[in-house]
């Protein structure tokens, strides 16, 4: 059972470098562990082929700065500017925003119909004034519940989904400009690799002649 603990730790950690862009040279192995890495490898190079055709789907929203695509550690990340979807202070989902998820669906449902799927909102750290939410913290998990939901209702399986709000606290850069802030405020579809451990694990070990240790969330 350790042994089967510790092929899952490094597979997880497989995962997270191969979608970091890292090149790993493998050496003799367990067959059972060289056959999970294989696997390993088909599974990211499909999100990579899976990232292409959503590339060229949202081609014009990409273009126009609404939707942005990258491969990061935890899949295959979507994010959405929060404006395209909701109205100031609102959970509700613009009308013009579905026709650009419903894009979004179609590679979903054709293309990885086996990958979880989470959903995160985020914004920026500007205090709620004019909202019946008490923080942006409510705000942020309401609008992924509004993105979760229509996915449900456009076919994708509720067993491989899940909301979280991160509210202001995961900005991805300094709330200290008018454009930062809109760059604070989004909503992110992340497509999970299913070779990644879904709890935290501790890690150790060598990977391209380096020590490596640390914690797998």
């Amino acid at each position: 059972m350790k042994n089967n603990m510790m092929a899952g730790v490094v597979i997880s950690l497989m995962a997270a470098l191969f979608l970091s862009g890292c090149t790993i040279v493998l050496q003799k192995g367990r067959r059972s562990d060289i056959e999970k890495i294989q696997s390993l490898e088909s599974e990211l190079s499909e999100l990579k082929n899976t990232k292409s055709l959503l590339e060229n789907k949202l081609s014009q929203e990409i273009k126009d700065k609404k939707v942005n695509l990258k491969m990061e550690k935890k899949g295959l990340v979507i994010t959405f500017v929060t404006r395209v979807l909701f109205d100031s202070g609102k959970v509700l989902l613009k009308k013009e925003s579905l026709p650009i998820l419903s894009k979004v669906v179609i590679i979903l449902k054709e293309n990885v119909p086996d990958n979880n799927i989470g959903i995160e909102g985020y914004t920026d750290n500007q205090p709620i004034k004019y909202s019946r939410w008490k923080s942006n913290w409510e705000l942020s998990a309401q609008r992924a519940l509004s993105v979760l939901h229509y996915l449900v209702s456009q076919g994708i399986n509720p067993r491989q989904l899940s909301a979280t709000g991160y509210g202001e606290y995961r900005p991805i850069v300094p709330n200290d400009t008018l454009q930062h802030r809109q760059m604070n405020r989004r909503v992110e579809i992340v497509i999970i690799p299913r070779s990644m451990l879904p709890a935290k694990s501790v890690i150790s070990g060598t990977a391209m002649g380096k020590n490596y240790s640390g914690v797998i969330k």
